[in-house]
C-alpha cells in the first residue's frame, strides 16, 4: 500500500494561494537549475547534479472513505474512491488559474489538505532552454546528451484520457488527464504548428479549414479592440501583438512564412477570449491540433468550415448543425474505437442554433429551411466523389445530410479529452447532385457566406461565455472512474 507520495520537499496546504505560490517556487527553482547547468556547459564548467535535481512540481491528495463527497451531480473537482491521487504539473505561469480552480474544488469537497512537493520526474532540457544542437561543439553536445534529461516519447502516452490506465489498489491514482511532460510536449508542438506561444491561447477555440475565415476574423478583432474594453490584444503568428490603437509589437523573430496551422488570439484579461486556428484540410491535421490543444483545457472548441450537401433540397450557403457523426476519418480508431457514439453537447447545440437565428434574423420555418440538423460524415478521402456509387448506399443508411473531412475528428477528440465540442458547417457544393465547386461559383459563395458564418460562430461563443462556462462541462463527457481535475 502507498504510505506517502513520491516527492521531496513536501508540504501540506489548505490555503490555495499559498499552494500555488509553492508550486511556482518549485518550478522556478528547477528551471533555474537547468539554465545554470546549461550555461555551465557553454562556459566549460559543468555541475552534473544541477540538472538531474531539477524536477517537476507535484500535486497530491489523500482521501479516506470518511472524506468522500458523494454528490453525483458533480462532473469534476471530486474523487469518488478513497486513495492516494497525484500528478506532476508544469508552467504555473500559464495554468495558475486552472490549478486554482481545481485545488479549490478539492479542498471544498473533501476538507483534506493538498500536498505539494518536488516530484521525482526530471524536467527535460528543451522544455526550459531553447537550444540548437548544431551550435554546440562535440564536447558540449556530449555533456548535453549525458548530463541532462531529454524528451523521450516512450515515457508519454494517453492511457489516462483513453481510459486504458487501471491503477492497482496499491498504486497512485491519476489526479489529472495529462502528466507535466505530456503537457510540455504539447505546448511546444502548439508553438511549432501555430506560430504563437502557448500563453496566448484563450478559453474558446474556433477551428476552420479556410484562410478566408481568418481574414474576416482579423478584421472583426480590430473592430472589437476599438469598441469593446473586455478585449486587450490580437496576437498573430510570430507573436505579433496588436493593441487597441492597432499598433503592432513584433516578437524578436517575426515569421517569414505562415506556419502549418496559423493561430490568431483575440485576448481578454480573464483569458476567456477567442483563439481561431486555420487547421487546413483533412482529419490528420484535425487530430494533430486537438491532441495538443487539449492540454490547455479549453472550455470548448467549435468547427466552422465548409461541407458537401448530400440532400437535393439543400442550397449552397445553407448551414449544417451536426448532432451525430459517421466517423470515416479513421485517424482516431486506435484511441477511440468508431463504435463509441459522440453525444451532442446540448448547451453548445442550443448556442449554435440561437446564434444562427440572431445573426441571420430568421425564425421558425425560415430558419429550418436555412439550417439543417442531422448526421455528418467525415471522410479521410479528399476525392470521395470518385466513389459516389459505392458511398451512396452508406449515405442513405446513415441518414447523413453532409460530408466534410475534419468535424468528426474534432468532435471525437473533444469527447476523448473531455472538451465540449460543436460543429456548424456551410454547404459549399453538392457533388452527388451535380453542383460541384467550380472557381466562379466558389468565389461568389465565399463572398456571400464567409462573413455571416464567422459572425455566427462568434455569436455562439458570446452566448456560451455569458451563460457561464461551468454549465459547459457536461457529465456526459466524464466516465465513472475519472481523474478529479477537469
Amino acid at each position: 500500500m502507498i504510505t506517502d507520495f513520491p516527492i521531496t520537499k513536501g508540504k501540506s496546504f489548505t490555503d490555495v494561494e499559498a499552494a500555488l505560490d509553492y508550486i511556482d517556487h518549485l518550478y522556478q527553482e528547477s528551471c533555474a537549475r537547468i539554465k545554470t547547468a546549461f550555461q555551465g556547459i557553454l562556459d566549460g564548467v559543468l555541475d552534473e547534479n544541477l540538472a538531474i535535481d531539477a524536477t517537476y512540481p507535484f500535486i497530491g491528495l489523500r482521501v479516506e472513505a470518511k472524506d468522500l463527497h458523494l454528490d453525483a451531480r458533480l462532473s469534476y473537482g471530486v474523487v469518488l474512491e478513497p486513495g492516494f491521487y497525484g500528478t506532476t504539473v508544469t508552467r504555473p505561469d500559464i495554468f495558475r488559474n486552472y490549478y486554482r480552480e481545481q485545488i479549490s474544488l478539492l479542498l471544498d469537497h473533501h476538507k483534506v489538505p493538498i500536498v505539494i512537493g518536488a516530484s521525482l520526474v526530471t524536467i527535460p532540457l528543451p522544455y526550459v532552454v531553447d537550444h540548437t544542437p548544431a551550435q554546440l561543439d562535440t564536447e558540449q553536445l556530449w555533456h548535453v546528451r549525458n548530463g541532462f534529461v531529454l524528451p523521450n516519447l516512450s515515457r508519454l502516452d494517453d492511457s489516462i484520457p483513453n481510459g486504458t490506465l487501471h491503477p492497482k489498489e496499491d498504486e497512485l491514482k491519476p489526479l489529472a488527464l495529462f502528466s507535466a511532460e505530456r503537457v510540455d510536449f504539447s505546448l511546444h508542438r502548439l508553438q511549432h504548428y501555430t506560430g504563437t506561444s502557448p500563453e496566448h491561447f484563450q478559453g474558446f477555440v474556433l477551428l476552420t479549414n479556410y484562410q478566408r475565415y481568418i481574414d474576416e476574423f482579423i478584421a472583426y478583432s480590430k473592430e472589437q479592440l476599438a469598441e469593446d474594453n473586455s478585449y486587450t490584444h490580437l496576437v498573430a503568428p510570430g507573436n505579433i501583438s496588436i493593441n487597441k490603437n492597432h499598433d503592432a509589437k513584433k516578437s524578436d523573430l517575426p515569421l517569414k512564412h505562415l506556419p502549418q496551422m496559423p493561430a490568431y488570439h483575440l485576448k481578454r484579461k480573464d483569458n476567456q477570449g477567442i483563439t481561431f486556428i486555420n487547421i487546413g484540410v483533412g482529419p490528420s491535421n484535425a487530430k494533430t491540433i486537438t491532441d495538443h490543444l487539449a492540454v490547455l483545457r479549453p472550455h470548448c472548441w467549435l468547427m466552422l468550415g465548409h461541407c458537401a450537401g448530400l440532400r437535393s433540397t439543400q442550397m449552397l450557403g445553407d448551414y449544417v448543425l451536426a448532432h451525430a457523426y459517421v466517423r470515416e476519418d479513421h485517424v482516431l480508431d486506435q484511441d477511440l474505437p468508431p463504435w463509441i457514439p459522440l453525444p451532442p453537447i446540448a448547451e453548445v447545440q442550443v448556442a449554435l442554433q440561437q446564434a444562427v437565428a440572431n445573426v441571420s434574423h430568421e425564425k421558425g420555418a425560415e430558419l429550418k429551411a436555412r439550417m439543417r440538423t442531422g448526421t455528418l460524415v467525415t471522410s479521410d478521402n479528399r476525392n470521395w466523389e470518385l466513389r459516389t456509387h459505392e458511398l451512396y448506399e452508406r449515405f442513405k443508411q446513415s441518414r447523413a445530410i453532409a460530408l466534410d473531412m475534419e468535424s468528426a475528428t474534432v468532435a471525437a477528440n473533444g469527447f476523448r479529452f473531455r472538451v465540449p465540442y460543436g460543429t456548424l458547417l456551410c454547404v459549399s457544393d453538392k457533388p452527388i447532385h451535380g453542383e460541384i465547386k467550380l472557381q466562379g461559383m466558389a468565389n461568389a459563395f465565399y463572398r456571400q457566406r464567409v462573413n455571416q458564418h464567422l459572425k455566427i460562430g462568434l455569436e455562439a461563443v458570446r452566448i456560451l461565455r455569458e451563460e457561464g462556462v461551468e454549465q459547459l462541462h457536461s457529465r456526459k463527457l466524464r466516465g465513472f472512474d475519472e481523474p478529479p481535475f477537469r
